[in-house]
């Protein structure tokens, strides 16, 4: 199964005493391949930029299209 591994930075509010900060969130996770889209929709609606994709399984220049 291909799988992509993904760099992405997402807002995240925590409340410190009364006031509101807002830091940024750095993470990477493995998303297989059929994921894909679902997990771009989910960081652009909480706000986050997708920094780097890279395939992390599979063969590079494999067909991406249906099978």
């Amino acid at each position: 199964m291909r799988m992509f591994k993904v760099t992405a930075c997402v807002p995240s509010q925590t409340r410190i005493r009364t006031q509101r900060e807002l830091q940024n969130t750095y993470f990477t996770k493995l998303v297989p391949y059929d994921n894909w889209f679902r997990e771009q929709q989910r960081i652009m609606k909480m706000g986050g930029k997708i920094l780097k994709v890279e395939l992390a399984t599979g063969r590079q220049g494999m067909n991406t299209g249906l099978l």
